[in-house]
């Protein structure tokens, strides 16, 4: 192991790693505990922030228009994570943990204090999409920051259960938000006179900010750090050398996440709104059974980030997952628009299981792409630039497809074309599960 107080951490010695270590998981758990509360919570929240903040008789004019906050978010990303991905290859892991949850404890806390339409016109969407610009600038750092550093601090043969829990921390944030939100509705529908009620669950993400921020501040170990910048011998950026050097590794990592972030966002977040909306199914309900499906996936992550330590090999499990998806999703799209709990319920813990999959596997896939040395970089805005907009954008699009359309099996055919994208992305990635980091 080597010494924390060392200026670096060179690849050899994170080669040499022999044990996990349980502060490691915990603080790159964290981080995306709250990163993903938040963004889950709004998409969750969805109906009653557009109420509030972008007010229609319209209810899909209404939906649109808090989603397209939701895929402001995301847009912003791969800025956030090319700044952030540069402090980290020149500084090291340490300080984009820390600078990433510092912005993204600020910014949740604030939609929570926001005014609505109600109070002062247009500026309560203005503010709320400035707010989200923010968000989705730490969130640009947080995930890949926390992957990097996960499989940097621990052994070759553990990096794929290692990766996973950075996924366990923004599935147990979607749980929590799950959670928050159908608390929230419940209370809504009982008691409508709490209005102001849809706040606290934002304010209360700044008790979990301000315990990540403690233990980020507090690492014992720091993953790959680079030597000191010789003032005399300028490097070029790491974000320019992830461009020369690993082009191709960027492009199918984008493409990858773009099929990725549809699957997600569309099966996850999306579909307790579509069963509330066009199967007319309780939203209560809906959010009640998200939250069960929600816990049914984190017990998948980290049993499919063991496999590919042990078994299959990552992408062999990866492309087995989206092919899953792709087969699954006209049956459970239309499962979840019967309007009926038991069907719903099938389709929302299927999916459940297939995403769960997908991200125990992912983060050590992808981030073994990369050299260390431009890791964070080139896995930063490659990622970004896929799931935010292939992600974020996915509940914004099926929605439009499905009022274009008028059939709302349009938002399956997105998924399953999300799917084949992934599929063909794995395809040509080269698998490194069992190779020592470079």
């Amino acid at each position: 192991m080597t010494d924390p107080a060392t200026a670096r951490t060179d690849v050899a010695a994170i080669n040499r790693i022999e044990h996990l270590s349980s502060q490691a998981l915990l603080v790159g758990m964290i981080g995306n505990i709250l990163e993903w509360y938040d963004f889950g919570l709004y998409g969750y929240l969805a109906p009653v922030i557009g109420a509030h903040f972008f007010p229609s008789k319209n209810p899909i004019a209404s939906l649109l228009g808090a989603y397209g906050g939701f895929a402001l978010g995301f847009a912003v990303r791969p800025l956030g994570g090319a700044i952030l991905g540069h402090i980290g290859d020149r500084v090291g892991r340490r300080a984009v943990l820390i600078t990433s949850v510092a912005l993204m404890g600020i910014a949740t806390s604030a939609i929570g204090v926001l005014p609505t339409y109600q109070q002062v016109g247009l500026w309560a969407p203005a503010l709320l999409l400035l707010v989200r610009i923010f968000q989705g600038f730490s969130v640009g750092g947080e995930f890949t920051g926390s992957v990097s550093y996960l499989i940097e601090t621990s052994p070759r043969h553990r990096r794929g259960i290692a990766g996973s829990f950075a996924n366990i921390g923004s599935t147990g944030g979607y749980l929590l938000a799950a959670a928050a939100a159908t608390g929230t509705v419940l209370l809504l529908a009982h008691a409508p006179h709490l209005r102001w009620v849809w706040r606290v669950p934002f304010l209360a993400g700044g008790g979990i900010a301000a315990l990540a921020y403690w233990l980020r501040t507090n690492l014992s170990q720091h993953g790959y750090e680079p030597d000191p910048i010789d003032a005399n011998q300028p490097r070029a950026l790491p974000i320019k050398l992830a461009l020369t050097r690993a082009p191709r590794a960027m492009m199918l990592a984008a493409l990858f996440t773009w099929g990725y972030g549809a699957a997600d966002y569309l099966t996850l977040v999306f579909l307790p709104t579509f069963a509330s909306k066009f199967g007319h199914l309780a939203s209560g309900r809906a959010l009640a059974v998200n939250t069960v499906g929600e816990a049914v996936a984190i017990c998948t992550i980290p049993l499919a980030g063991w496999l590919t330590d042990r078994v299959l090999r990552r992408r062999t499990m990866l492309i087995l997952a989206f092919a899953l998806i792709f087969s699954a999703a006209i049956g459970f799209f239309l499962l979840a628009g019967r309007g009926e709990w038991a069907a719903f319920a099938l389709a929302q813990l299927g999916f459940a299981v297939f995403l769960g999959m997908i991200m125990g596997s992912a983060p050590a896939m992808l981030s073994e792409q990369f050299p260390s040395e431009l890791r964070l970089s080139g896995y930063s805005l490659a990622f970004n630039v896929g799931i935010g907009f292939g992600g974020g954008t996915a509940p914004l699009i099926a929605t439009a497809l499905i009022g274009a359309s008028g059939s709302s099996l349009a938002a399956a055919g997105y998924l399953m074309l999300g799917a084949l994208l992934s599929i063909g992305a794995l395809m040509l990635m080269p698998d490194r599960s069992r190779e020592p980091l470079r």
